[in-house]
């Protein structure tokens, strides 16, 4: 059975394309990532012939394809966002409403953060998008509500040329959410090196703080009680003395039996969140997190690159299996007979069976 074609804009490490392609449904015929690190990730994982890496807006044509996907941009949008870093690239829907008249899919797939769907850029991408024949519902969904063992509430756009909207079926819930535990099973509680799980190295009055917060869901003001009682105040920085509610994640351990906490682009800083480990006096390693987003291991994060870079690619990713829920649901209904494009090219994948993936995890660590 031919598959359906897609394009992915936006498509950072590729998540939302490693999803569709996982459902059976899709191959890509074009993704499209500014950021050089990113795509060499696409590439590794899916190859380099469909990979255009450059900023979207230098992109003067596009392919026809069934399905368009992609998350613009979302800092601009995040109320995590103080000091407006990416206020600039707020405007990038519009590049995505020009790919979508470009394209001519049968549907379209938009990702981004809940607060996206307030904003007045959303009410002039919808107004418009409607007006290219599309039929376009809103949702936020709960990433641990498919399977992610992390709670990440996602803005999901999706729009269809016929039909209605086709949403994924909830396959969890509270009582039978993935949790930490799940996610890192198999893993050395001590990081050996292989494939990001890699051990940092942090300071010495840092490794104080990490053992002065108690285990399995410990936080920053517990730790700032034990470190007082042991006469170590001095450690407490300034800022959370003067601050005594509120960023209660900071400096905080994850819990092995509940989903990790949203996993935003610099969780290998427990100054950031919740990132600590539950038991182990360090942050969670990178490719802790990576599973946590629902990685697989045979997802390769290349070694050359920093880092920095890979935990923002991890970051900023969609999760693999919740974007194939929703390729599942949109493929069922779309069906290979609405694809426009008989005969196309087929794009040499990866092997994406269990035996394929144990091979290069085997030829990875030869």
């Amino acid at each position: 059975m031919r598959k359906l074609t897609l394009v992915d804009v936006f498509a950072g490490c590729g998540g939302m394309t490693r999803g569709f392609v996982d459902s059976g449904y899709f191959e890509p015929l074009l993704a499209i990532e500014a950021d050089p690190d990113a795509a060499a990730t696409y590439a590794a994982n899916f190859g380099h012939d469909h990979m255009d890496q450059r900023p979207i807006e230098q992109l003067e044509t596009f392919p026809s394809a069934d399905v368009l996907i992609g998350g613009p941009p979302c800092q601009g949008f995040s109320p995590l966002n103080r000091q407006a870093v990416g206020f600039e690239r707020r405007g990038l829907w519009r590049e995505y409403l020009r790919a979508l008249k470009a394209v001519g899919p049968n549907a379209f797939v938009m990702e981004n953060v809940p607060e996206l769907l307030r904003s007045a850029e959303y009410t002039a991408f919808k107004k418009r998008a409607t007006k290219l024949g599309f039929k376009i519902e809103e949702k936020v969904l709960n990433a641990a509500d498919f399977g992610v063992p992390q709670r990440r509430m996602r803005a999901i756009v999706i729009g269809v040329r016929r039909g209605p909207v086709p949403w994924p079926a909830q396959t969890h819930d509270e009582d039978s959410w993935a949790t930490f535990r799940d996610a890192v099973a198999g893993l050395p509680r001590t990081p050996n090196g292989i494939d990001w799980h890699s051990k940092r190295s942090p300071r010495p009055e840092s490794i104080v703080r990490y053992r002065a917060v108690p285990m399995n869901g410990g936080n920053r003001f517990q730790m700032q009680e034990k470190l007082d009682a042991e006469e170590l105040g001095h450690l407490v920085p300034r800022c959370w003395r003067e601050k005594p509610t509120g960023t209660t994640d900071v400096f905080g351990r994850l819990w092995w039996d509940r989903p990790a906490v949203t996993i935003r682009t610099e969780f290998h800083k427990p100054e950031k969140g919740r990132y600590l480990h539950p038991e182990a006096h360090r942050p969670i390693t990178l490719r802790e997190a990576a599973r946590c987003m629902s990685f697989e291991d045979s997802f390769e994060f290349p070694q050359t690159q920093s880092m920095t870079s890979v935990a923002r690619q991890i970051g900023n990713a969609v999760p693999p299996l919740m974007a194939r829920r929703i390729a599942e649901a949109l493929g069922s209904q779309l069906g290979p007979d609405t694809s426009r494009r008989p005969g196309g090219k087929v794009h040499a994948l990866r092997d994406t069976t269990h035996e394929g993936r144990s091979r290069r995890l085997a030829s990875r660590h030869a």
